[in-house]
């Protein structure tokens, strides 16, 4: 299936491993420029030359940190000096800490705000005019199954993904007649650095090793495993494609059938 992809241009967060990397290097294979964002200075120059390397692709590294505006400004600027414009915006940021809402300071709630709601807020912002100038624009932000059914101990992120989402469901209402699409895809617990460090962090706290963690979201998948990023990847290149013109305002999950919910 040619998806369309030949020579547009995607600006992606949280590239440099797990989730993000793997919708680049989808991405890359379809044809896309990639201007790909990340903290991690050495990871980030590693992963940009890998896919490269395996596709031949234009791919620029953007170090910097999404949940400041500052940075999210530069980075944008970079992309558009680089490549002109920004046809895709895939919005991707490190989850915020487990914990309870008695174990959790506001300086929590605030890092966690701003990595992943202003941050999506600050990049929309940015993309959005020209999108609308050339009747033709891809949003996708990666959120959470606890967009959709809350995980217990995630407070932080049941709440401001949740947020994400109904900015988006609005947002695309507003900007459909522009040919923009925007929507959001929920992982469910994938094999990613994240949901490694998300085991390690509840074994600790209840005294197992991370093993049995993840044996216990297994037998709660009714697949019984857990994801494979190149799974979730292709999905998320076919909603930014041009094959999904028609779809917007979705949040669709990626999680082996852990979400229980009909809707």
């Amino acid at each position: 299936m040619d998806l369309g992809l030949k020579d547009k241009v995607a600006l992606i967060g949280g590239a440099s491993q797990g989730l993000g990397r793997a919708v680049a290097e989808e991405l890359a294979a379809e044809g896309c420029s990639l201007i790909l964002c990340a903290r991690n200075e050495k990871i980030l120059n590693e992963t940009c030359d890998a896919i490269r390397e395996s596709t031949g692709g234009h791919v620029i590294p953007a170090v910097g940190n999404l949940s400041i505006t500052a940075d999210v400004e530069r980075i944008y600027e970079e992309g558009v000096e680089r490549f002109g414009q920004i046809d895709i915006l895939v919005t991707n940021t490190g989850g915020p800490p487990a914990g309870r809402f008695e174990d959790l300071t506001p300086v929590n709630w605030e890092d966690a705000h701003r990595g992943l709601l202003t941050s999506v807020l600050d990049l929309t912002r940015l993309v959005l005019p020209g999108m609308k100038e050339r009747r033709w624009g891809r949003i996708l932000n990666v959120t959470s199954i606890a967009a959709k059914q809350p995980v217990d101990g995630l407070i932080l992120s049941n709440s401001i993904r949740a947020a994400v989402t109904g900015f988006a469901r609005t947002l695309a209402n507003e900007i459909a007649e522009y040919g923009i699409t925007v929507n959001n895809i929920l992982p469910g617990y994938t094999a990613t650095e994240r949901v490694e460090e998300l085991a390690q962090t509840l074994a600790a706290k209840e005294g197992v090793g991370p093993a049995d963690i993840r044996t216990r979201w297994e037998e709660q998948i009714p697949m019984k495993r857990l994801g494979r990023t190149e799974e979730f990847a292709a999905l998320a290149a076919f909603l930014v494609s041009e094959r999904a013109s028609y779809i917007t305002g979705s949040s669709i999950a990626v999680d082996g059938g852990w979400i229980r919910s009909l809707f």
